[in-house]
């Protein structure tokens, strides 16, 4: 379970907050992802109950919570 970057982390808590009402009503106000594994499920809700706007930023905060992982097993 790895820990987000603070840049990522930034981002991805902007959104949250943005969309919060809209697509994760269903998380505990205030509740914010810390793992990668949390923010792509996080994510997954956005592009899933979001507008087209949501869906694009939330692609490319995941291309940024995905890419330590997939450098690592394209290594492997």
């Amino acid at each position: 379970m790895a820990q987000l970057s603070a840049e990522a982390s930034a981002a991805l808590r902007a959104l949250v907050d943005e969309y919060r009402a809209r697509c994760l009503w269903f998380l505990e106000p205030g509740y914010y992802p810390s793992s990668s594994d949390d923010a792509v499920r996080v994510l997954d809700a956005i592009q899933r109950y979001g507008d087209l706007d949501a869906f694009k930023r939330a692609g490319a905060i995941r291309e940024w919570v995905s890419a330590p992982t997939s450098a690592a097993s394209a290594g492997s």
